[in-house]
């Protein structure tokens, strides 16, 4: 697998987004499954692994944490506080503190690589929260620190007071806000580039179609308007014309969604969830597809020629992240 830069921190090119083995996306995986999975994709060259408090809550981490016991020294793991409290979203210092020691123990760690703010907490000012991230870093509980949904402004502000290795946002070819003024930035400050929901949540595999349904009990897309019968509908050239091209190349339309984000700028590192054993090697695989500038190009064009249906989250999500324009 080939290696990339968040920053200071280096990981293979593909990451693995675990939070559906345990949350989320329909049906939970045993743990035994989970750990095979996560240790398998340790094997194929996969060492940057994604999992957060909010995903279960809480027994994603534990997966994750036992999965990864083993090889813990070679691996980075990137978990996330701030998003759920019994007041909702929280970084008021006591709680991040309080969130990084129960990580910890469910990691079965006594660091944690890269530690993102899952939702900015209009609250609490980033410039405090960036503060209470050195103090953890000075303690060596934390090596890096993240954000995740934050605009250009507070990753600049939280930047000034200490260094933000990564910013995870979603981006993929059907979610492109962050290419206004978020990658830019990033870019500028040396800050790697982490793209939550790179495969569309599923859509731009090529997997999912107009007649598919989604448990709203156990599955979060239920709820995300772009995954209405009507929106995938309106949606489905796009998904089409990739298809096309992945055919020419022989290639899934799964391994040319990732191949585009790799190919957009050096410091970007996607984490596609991988919660089937079958997906596993073709999402790794992307790293080795090279989109040339006329394939580029005419990916460019699709884009431009298509406009997407449909809001990319809930309501309610969509009122934790901050406003990008």
């Amino acid at each position: 697998m080939k290696t990339r830069q968040l920053g200071q921190l280096e990981v293979s090119a593909i990451g693995m987004g675990c939070m559906g083995l345990s949350f989320g996306l329909g049906q939970t995986q045993s743990t035994a499954f989970g750990i095979d999975l996560i240790r398998a994709a340790y094997d194929q060259g996969i060492t940057f692994f994604d999992t957060a408090e909010a995903y279960g809550p809480f027994t994603n981490e534990e997966l994750v944490g036992e999965a990864l016991k083993p090889m813990r020294q070679n691996v980075i793991i990137a978990t996330k506080f701030g998003m759920i409290s019994d007041t909702g979203v929280n970084s008021r210092p006591e709680h991040i503190r309080k969130v990084c020691d129960e990580s910890l123990k469910r990691l079965q760690t006594d660091y944690i690589d890269l530690f993102y703010q899952h939702r900015v907490d209009p609250n609490v000012p980033i410039e405090e929260v960036a503060g209470v991230i050195k103090d953890l870093v000075d303690a060596g509980k934390v090596k890096h620190f993240g954000l995740s949904q934050a605009n250009a402004e507070t990753i600049r502000r939280a930047h000034a007071v200490f260094p933000v290795t990564a910013v995870q946002n979603q981006y993929s070819l059907w979610t492109r806000e962050p290419e206004a003024q978020v990658i830019p930035t990033c870019e500028e400050l040396g800050i790697g580039f982490v793209p939550w929901g790179p495969l569309g949540t599923g859509f731009l595999t090529g997997k999912i179609d107009p007649n598919t349904t989604f448990d709203p009990k156990t599955d979060l897309r239920a709820t995300f308007p772009r995954f209405t019968k009507e929106a995938m509908q309106a949606n489905m050239p796009l998904v089409e014309r990739i298809n096309d091209i992945a055919a020419r190349k022989q290639v899934s339309t799964a391994k040319i969604a990732l191949a585009w984000l790799l190919a957009q700028k050096p410091f970007i590192v996607p984490v596609p969830g991988i919660d089937q054993a079958q997906y596993l090697s073709d999402n790794i695989g992307s790293a080795e597809v090279s989109l040339s500038t006329q394939e580029l190009a005419e990916i460019q064009d699709i884009l431009d020629s298509i406009e997407v249906q449909g809001e990319r989250l809930s309501k309610e999500l969509l009122a934790l992240d901050e406003k990008f324009d």
